[in-house]
């Protein structure tokens, strides 16, 4: 388990994160035959407490997606989708259904046991964004599930800086709160930046929290480092509590992610995350006895 990133001292004055490393995930596929890259939950980064997985799906071709995720169980933590193109429907098993459409998100708290399925609504064109597996504490990963599906017209879009753009998905940036809620335990800041040429921003991010940015469009200068985080890299950050980002010659587009880690140990199996292996099997005889 990666070890959390130290708290900066009480009344210390605002410190940069650094890129401690950079990531390029792998191509994989997961459900049905999905095409993706993961890049948390792989050999590079196989967690980053409390973010367990982090994939990016983006393809235009039909074949790469359109079998979806058909019915799947999940238990002990949170899914979160967040779509940049295309239609996605969700179903469960608690009664829940919702059409995941471009600038969407979707908070799914799993907890004592949820089964669930993400199908296209499209045949063709474009499917983009982005899933994230959230950790839940030993003492809520048996609570209730709870599915929160927020509409693209509920994500507040603020505009702190020329040429800067940011989407506020989950947490505070200047005041200004995301629609998702409720998530206390991690207490998670989840923003969608977007930068015109050359334009630079600046974030409060809690020096409680580990994060992480990841660039899907273009290239970003990070944390002041020498050298610009590329499209399809995930930029591992340090300890502080302001992250910088400035794009080059060209626009860039990347989402800025923290967690408060929750320095727990990690049983995980499939789509279930406990905290010891017997959970884990208890999960198992759980879902086959129809107890989700």
């Amino acid at each position: 388990m990666n070890t959390p990133t130290p708290a900066a001292p009480a009344g210390a004055t605002a410190t940069l994160r650094p890129v401690l490393r950079t990531i390029r995930g792998m191509a994989t596929s997961d459900g049905a035959g999905v095409k993706l890259t993961r890049v948390i939950g792989g050999p590079a980064l196989s967690e980053f407490d409390p973010f367990l997985l982090f994939d990016e799906f983006r393809s235009d071709q039909a074949g790469d997606y359109i079998a979806g995720f058909p019915d799947h169980p999940h238990r002990g933590f949170e899914t979160v989708t967040y779509m940049l193109a295309g239609r996605m429907r969700h179903r469960d098993n608690q009664g829940n259904s919702g059409l995941l459409t471009a600038g969407s998100v979707q908070w799914m708290t799993a907890g004592r046991g949820i089964v669930h399925s993400e199908m296209p609504e499209q045949e063709n064109g474009l499917m983009a964004g982005f899933q994230l597996w959230v950790n839940l504490p030993a003492r809520d990963k048996m609570t209730a599930p709870r599915y929160q599906d927020i509409p693209p017209a509920q994500v507040p879009e603020l505009h702190p800086a020329p040429g800067v753009t940011l989407r506020l998905l989950a947490g505070e940036v200047g005041g200004a709160a995301g629609p998702v809620s409720g998530i206390e335990a991690t207490q998670p800041l989840y923003v969608d930046v977007q930068l015109e040429a050359g334009a630079h921003a600046v974030l409060a991010v809690p020096a409680t929290h580990n994060a992480f940015a990841y660039v899907y469009e273009g290239a970003a200068r990070i944390g002041g480092a020498a050298k610009a985080t590329a499209r399809g890299e995930l930029a591992q950050l340090g300890a502080g509590d302001r992250f910088e980002a400035q794009a080059g010659a060209g626009p860039a587009r990347l989402v800025v992610v923290a967690g408060r880690p929750l320095g727990e140990p990690v049983a995980r199996y499939g789509p279930f995350v406990m905290n010891t292996r017997d959970e884990i099997m208890q999960a198992f005889a759980d879902f086959q006895a129809g107890r989700f």
